[in-house]
């Protein structure tokens, strides 16, 4: 077996390992690629949301963020997990909660205010952002980044590192950078 071929295996074991639960991937258009998001989400069938509302330019709906619930034998998912990890494609997410609050959640914490009460986009599902982001937060902002997730599961420095960020309320946030062979 090859050594991609190992560490997606152990990825889809990772991500598919806790039972009754779904698997949601929060995919950055922006780094996928222009149009090629949008694209494999048709071509695949995936049902999506992009996390941006209303009706958005074109080329702003090709950057924006999209939450994908993952099935383990899917073409999509294999297209994600071959071809995004390591590229900074997005994050992943599982829970047991269906889309529908999955997808409020996401959504509420797409723009942030800047010390000066501007509003900002958040790109908090670029995984360079998000391993660097989460263990800065108080315990009452982790709480608003978990809301319905057990944990969040990223791409670690290389191809054979996989981190999981996992928080219980009123625990400190646990950091598992785990080999993927």
């Amino acid at each position: 077996m090859t050594e991609n071929r190992r560490h997606i295996k152990k990825l889809y074991e990772t991500l598919f390992s806790m039972p009754k639960t779904y698997v949601y991937a929060l995919l950055d258009g922006a780094s996928i690629g222009g149009d090629d998001l949008l694209l494999r989400l048709d071509e695949y069938d995936a049902k999506s949301f992009c996390l941006y509302q209303g009706n958005l330019p074109h080329d702003v709906e090709a950057a924006a963020p999209y939450l994908v619930r993952l099935e383990e034998e899917s073409a999509f998912t294999q297209w994600i997990l071959e071809n995004g990890w390591g590229n900074h494609w997005g994050i992943f997410a599982v829970s047991s909660k269906k889309v529908k609050a999955v997808r409020k959640h996401f959504r509420t914490m797409i723009k942030v205010k800047d010390p000066e009460g501007k509003t900002l986009f958040f790109r908090y599902y670029d995984p360079r952002v998000f391993k660097v982001f989460l263990p800065t937060c108080s315990q009452e902002e982790l709480a608003a980044v978990f809301g319905p997730v057990h944990c969040y599961l990223q791409e670690g420095d290389s191809l054979n590192h996989l981190i999981r960020f996992t928080w219980n309320d009123g625990d400190d946030l646990k950091i598992e950078d785990m080999a993927l062979y």
